[in-house]
């Protein structure tokens, strides 16, 4: 389920109801009854999934939802008791669901400094913004023309520059987020539809631990579903994108410009240098380094140092490279 300090649940409705106004079939179940939307995996039999692709097959088989959406093909592959939508664009009609049973809250009205912070150590500056349900630790300063969202949650002694916005987001203590920097905002996800592209809700949050440093005009998605995590400790440069879903460990020290695509995870120690981009899905090892510019297409291993593009382990690429410019220089001897 959705976080309540940040989602709205609307009215619960039943499978018929929702698969007539997504234009698909019910194949059983027309009559169950449902209030969330929720991955496959989900053990909530009060929740709408979907399977998009058939890698997820054995989930699908297993899957404790309440109701499925699946391509016509699959239908025959669902539990008995789990009530089936047909649908030859799964994941589209899973995001149209979710905006059936799920709303963002807005910042409908802002809320008074001393309904927000822990005492009177809080320093809110001239056109800061504070949401509905916002909470401010003892010892923070939040700089001119921060918009906080409602529900947002910050731990003491923070520092939070200017310009900022900060919604769907829990701060830990002695976080420091320079200025420009949009922690929150929607990841990107998109999904195939008769009518074309169609955004997928994003309906999880942000987690940044204490002592996480984050650089000017640098950016954080939250989850899809699950929540984005930035590890205690870790320290990110100006310009960097973090992408929905990841789970950055402890202590990651990233140059300014890297790029870091959805559901990444990394141990912890991790070092990234400046401009490095990495593939999503991917998992790397604690202690591991990613050399500035390097492409990053694979897991990478602990310890390990990698570069280049696509990105291999360092001295492979350093060998790699030494070969190819004898070879260049060999040719270039021949020619002149």
């Amino acid at each position: 389920m959705p976080d309540t300090s940040f989602f709205k649940t609307l009215s619960p409705r039943t499978v018929a109801s929702i698969a007539e106004q997504l234009g698909a079939e019910v194949v059983r179940g027309g009559e169950v009854i449902v209030s969330a939307v929720a991955p496959l995996s989900t053990m909530d039999r009060g929740a709408i999934a979907f399977m998009g692709d058939r890698k997820f097959l054995p989930t699908l088989e297993n899957t404790k939802a309440g109701c499925v959406i699946v391509h016509p093909s699959m239908a025959e592959h669902v539990p008995e008791g789990v009530a089936v939508i047909a649908s030859r664009q799964a994941q589209a009609d899973w995001a149209q669901a979710s905006m059936m049973l799920h709303a963002p809250r807005g910042l409908d009205r802002a809320i008074t400094v001393p309904e927000a912070a822990e005492d009177e150590t809080v320093v809110i500056e001239p056109g800061v913004v504070l949401g509905e349900g916002v909470r401010i630790g003892r010892g923070t300063r939040i700089c001119a023309n921060t918009v906080i969202g409602p529900g947002v949650q910050i731990g003491r002694d923070c520092w939070i520059g200017s310009n900022v916005s900060l919604s769907f987001c829990l701060l830990g203590d002695r976080v420091k987020i320079y200025a420009g920097v949009r922690i929150g905002e929607s990841g990107f996800g998109a999904a195939g539809s008769r009518e074309g592209p169609v955004d997928i809700p994003q309906l999880g949050r942000v987690i940044v631990q204490d002592n996480v440093t984050i650089g000017a005009n640098s950016c954080v998605d939250r989850g899809a579903y699950d929540d984005t995590v930035i590890g205690e400790g870790s320290k990110i440069d100006n310009l960097i994108q973090i992408a929905h879903n990841c789970v950055i460990g402890r202590n990651n020290l990233m140059a300014a410009q890297v790029g870091l695509s959805g559901s990444i995870t990394t141990g912890d120690n991790v070092i990234f240098g400046g401009q490095a981009g990495i593939a999503d899905h991917l998992n790397i090892g604690e202690g591991a380094r990613v050399a500035g510019g390097a492409g990053v297409l694979a897991d990478i291993p602990a310890g390990e140092t990698w570069s280049g593009y696509p990105a291999r382990p360092l001295r492979r690429f350093l060998r790699e490279s030494i070969w190819l410019s004898k070879q260049a220089s060999k040719k270039g001897a021949k020619e002149t």
